[in-house]
Order: structure tokens, then sequence, then C-alpha cells
């Protein structure tokens, strides 16, 4: 089955996680994404093996499978020529240097476009490709604690700041471009123009916190830090100490918090005026709205202390009142594997003899095609095969390597296969 993308041809500058991330999608969904890095080691992911002797390791090989390797040195001069030659013929450029690298050596926006007036570039970046801070370094961690992020997450205001604990803007921005790439070329499609798109993990960031971020600028409504409660503010949306662990719960609507009290065995509390506003309670619609929340919360931990957080979950969820036990990430994946509750694709590449397995790239179309079964690709795995489809002969191919301008083993000479 064709996938959407196929026909595309991406060159992609991009090293670590949020434009690797970017390419990743679009390679999934069927485009040729040739992945350009350093002739020496390749990209800096390529180098956290965990002990393993590959240059391929698990969390590179996760977000650079099915892309073909072309290790090129852009600093020098005849690398950065035979990127704008082969510029001609892509329709996506992707990088993600400090604003200002790549136009000293000739593979900006402008550079590019005058070889490819259609192209679609893609410039990622920490704090946008404009601005003072356009130049500063930038980590995930450090955006998180620029962005207010950090002071989102955790309990209490004299409490230390606790950042996310993965690197979520860095997906994000990479979810982000991959969006405004696909939209760039749907607008190509119709009318003809390319596009340049200056994607940040500012405005990423941003982006994540967006209902926090809309209602200070509309309202000049502060943030809180709420700990594991839910965003409705229900004193039942939080996250309780059980017999045998935690349970998150979300009992928002009148509705789902009587369904619960009831399983908790402390029904008064839905007539109770010193714990609820009984005229929001028992309105048509609308969310649960504490009196004296303290007390509330102080009834619920005690219901729920004694009880079972796996015997609650199931409770609760036979009951229509969402709620889930605290899991690790390896937890949920075993049940998973195990039971088969949540229907998720299973994606499986081919990599040195083993096998990279995930559960999909976030969502699964009917007609997408299926994953693509091909691994990531050793580096300059495909630095012929691209340069000879560029129109490169052997010999020049051999005198670039010689060089320095390019590595490509010979053992590699075939295209990649998907």
């Amino acid at each position: 089955m064709p996938k959407p993308l196929e026909g595309v041809r991406v060159l992609d500058l991009s090293h670590v996680i949020a434009g690797p991330l970017t390419s990743f999608y679009l390679a999934q969904l069927g485009a040729e994404v040739i992945k350009v890095e350093p002739p020496l080691a390749g990209e800096v992911l390529r180098s956290m093996k965990d002990g393993a002797d590959t240059d391929t390791p698990t969390g590179f090989a996760a977000i650079n499978a099915g892309k073909q390797s072309l290790a090129l040195d852009i600093r020098m001069r005849q690398g950065a020529e035979l990127l704008r030659a082969l510029a001609a013929s892509a329709d996506v450029f992707i990088e993600n240097f400090r604003p200002g690298v790549v136009a000293r050596h000739g593979l900006d926006y402008a550079a590019i476009k005058a070889v490819r007036p259609d192209i679609v570039y893609c410039s990622i970046s920490g704090f946008g490709q404009q601005g003072d801070w356009s130049q500063r370094g930038a980590y995930d961690h450090v955006v998180q604690a620029l962005t207010g992020m950090m002071m989102m997450s955790g309990e209490g205001d004299d409490a230390p700041p606790l950042k996310v604990g993965f690197p979520v803007i860095d997906v994000a921005v990479g979810m982000l471009a991959a969006l405004s790439i696909v939209a760039s070329l749907h607008r190509r499609s119709r009318e003809g123009a390319g596009q340049y798109i200056d994607a940040s993990m500012v405005q990423a960031s941003l982006m994540l916190m967006y209902p926090n971020s809309c209602a200070y600028l509309s309202d000049g409504t502060p943030t809180r830090r709420v700990g594991n409660r839910g965003y409705t503010g229900s004193p039942a949306a939080d996250t309780y100490r059980c017999a045998d662990g935690w349970l998150a719960v979300a009992a928002n609507t009148p509705a789902q918090f009587r369904q619960m009290a009831a399983i908790l065995g402390i029904e008064s509390l839905c007539s109770d005026a010193r714990a609820l506003d009984l005229a929001a309670f028992n309105a048509p619609n609308g969310f649960v709205v504490p009196n004296d929340r303290d007390y509330v919360v102080q009834c619920l931990r005690a219901a729920f202390a004694a009880r079972s957080a796996a015997q609650l979950e199931a409770a609760l969820g036979l009951a229509g009142v969402p709620a889930a036990r605290v899991r690790k990430l390896e937890e949920f994946l075993q049940e998973v594997d195990a039971t088969g509750c949540v229907h998720l694709p299973d994606y499986r590449f081919r990599q040195d003899g083993r096998e990279v397995r995930t559960r999909g790239i976030g969502f699964a179309c009917a007609q997408d095609g299926g994953p693509t079964p091909a691994g990531a690709p050793t580096v300059g795995q495909h630095s012929r095969a691209v340069l000879a489809g560029a129109g490169l002969d052997a010999g020049a191919i051999d005198q670039l390597e010689r060089a320095g301008v390019i590595r490509a083993p010979a053992a590699a000479a075939e295209p990649l296969v998907p």
C-alpha cells in the first residue's frame, strides 16, 4: 500500500532529537530522507552506545530508522557544493544548527532557494532565528526552566523546580516541525510555492502550555503549581495514595463524583454543604466546586488509603469515572503486551542483527501502508548510492573520500530498500 509522502525527497542536516524526529515522521510516512552527517563519526547521538559496539545504538536507531546516510563534511567547500547540487532535486531541507551557522557554508534558505525555488526549508532552533537570544545554546531542560515549565511542575511555591522527566520539548518541536512541513508541502502542491519554516523549542514549549499561556496573555491569570492535580481543579481530579500504590482519578463532573463517592462509601459528601457548593453540584452541567477543599481532600485521602489502587481502577472504570493506577513506563508496556488492553501499532525495525521495537508514531491511519521496516543506517552507508544517483562516477566518489569530504564505505553501495 503506498504511503502518503512517497516521492518526497528530504535532505536532513539535523542532529540529536528534535530535527531527526521531524525527518523520522517524514520517513515513516514514505518520504526519502537523506541524513547528512559528519564523515568521521556521524552525528552525536550515535555515541550514546550504553556499552554496545555499534554506531546505531537503540536511542539513535529509534528516530533514524528508514533513512539513508550521506556522510559529508559541509565545512569543506566541496562538501557544501555537493549538498547544494543535491538540493536541486530535494523537496524539503531541514537543519537545526544555531542561527547563522549554515549561512557560513552557503546552505541557508536563500542559497538553497536559489537552486530549488520551491523548497520547503525548515530551521529548528532553541530560541528562533531572530531576537537577542537567538544565538543562545539550548537544551530541553534549559528551555523548560526558561519558559516556566519547571515551575508549573511540582507542588507548592517553596518546592524546588521540577523538570518533566523526558525531553518533552525536543519531541514536541519535532512533531510541530513535521506538521508544518507537511502543511507546506500541501500548499506547494496547490500553489507551487515553497516555504521557510522557523520552528523553535520556545514556541513548542509555549504550545505545550497553550491553555495556561493564553490565560495569562488574555486575562492576566498567573500559573499555579498544582502537583498531580487535574486541570479542572476538581478536588476529585487528583492522585491519591492507596493501600497498594497510587491512583490518579478524574471525577470532574457531579455525576462522576457521585459514582466515585458510592464506590468509596462516602456518599454523604454529595450532600455536605461544608464540602461542596451544592448549587453548582446539583446544576445540570458543570464541574465539582469545593467549599472547603482541604476538608474534601482529607475525606478522599482517608477513603483511598484504605482501598486497593488496582481494584479501584477497575471499579471506577466500569462506573465511567476516569482512573488509572500509577505505573512505570515499563509496567504499562508489559501490560499492553500481556493483555492487549490497549490496541497500539507495533513497529519493528531490523538493526544490526537485532530488532528495534516501537509502538508507532503516535497515530495510525488505515491506509498509511504500515511501518517502514528498514532500520537506521550506519555512518555513510548510502553515500555512494546518493552521489551516484546525482551523477558522480565511482572515480569522483573515491577522490572525494580520499580528500575527506565524504565517507563512503565500499560495501554500502546498494541503495536503501524499504
